[in-house]
């Protein structure tokens, strides 16, 4: 067991948290549109005041690692880095539609095992970032970009079996509103989870701890996915 800091940055939500031994003791948030760069250090530091802890009783800092917006990504991965760097801790990476899923599944009411899990994180336009979960987290679908079109339900049925087996298919996070009104997945249903929260990344993250599967510090960059849109200037 373990005392862990997650960060969440990925999406537009600046969400933090603290998990002592497995257990969330503290968590923090600034809804969107929330300036990460701004609140980051404040709701870090909110939250150790919480939980009654100093920065050196942290035994390490779990970032939500993306695919999501490449300016709350990048301050995420400065923050985290220079806390593990000035306190000589370990950095763990948890994919953040992976720790999506696993907040859509514990939201979900029983029977979970009839249910997958789709996370969508939104990439823009008619784009989403999404990939597919079964119950216990197994990815059936890796993370990927998805343009959405009106056959995208037949895609996932063909993928995943899905019509063969009869598993509801549960939709959750800011890009799953992009299929309102079922013009996509029109066998799917909206979960309740529509948002990222740092307490998502508390499975994940105490998982790879106890399997010391930690990040350079140096080396590590987040995932995007796909290179940031950055334009020209026109300003002469």
């Amino acid at each position: 067991m373990a005392t862990i800091l997650l960060l969440e940055t990925a999406t537009d939500v600046c969400s933090v948290g603290i998990a002592v031994d497995g257990r969330l003791a503290a968590t923090a948030t600034e809804p969107p549109p929330a300036a990460h760069a701004a609140h980051l250090t404040i709701l870090i530091q909110r939250c150790l005041e919480q939980a009654g802890l100093n920065p050196a009783d942290l035994d390490a800092v779990a970032i939500s690692a993306g695919p999501g917006s490449y300016t709350g990504l990048r301050v995420g991965a400065s923050v985290a880095k220079g806390i593990c760097y000035a306190l000589n801790k370990p950095l763990i990476a948890v994919n953040t539609l992976d720790a999506l899923a696993c907040g859509m599944r514990d939201a979900q009411p029983e029977p979970r095992d009839a249910c997958l899990f789709m996370p969508m994180l939104d990439a823009r336009r008619q784009e989403v970032w999404t990939a597919l979960y079964d119950h216990q987290l197994r990815r059936l679908i890796p993370p990927q970009p998805l343009i959405l079109e009106n056959n995208l339900f037949s895609f996932f049925e063909t993928q995943t079996g899905l019509a063969a087996v009869q598993k509801k298919l549960v939709l959750g996070g800011n890009g799953s509103f992009k299929t309102a009104g079922g013009a996509y997945l029109p066998e799917a249903v909206a979960g309740p989870v529509v948002q990222c929260a740092a307490a998502f990344l508390l499975t994940a993250a105490e998982q790879k701890f106890n399997a010391a599967d930690f990040e350079d510090i140096a080396y590590f960059e987040p995932f995007y996915m796909k290179p940031p849109n950055i334009t020209v200037s026109k300003k002469i």
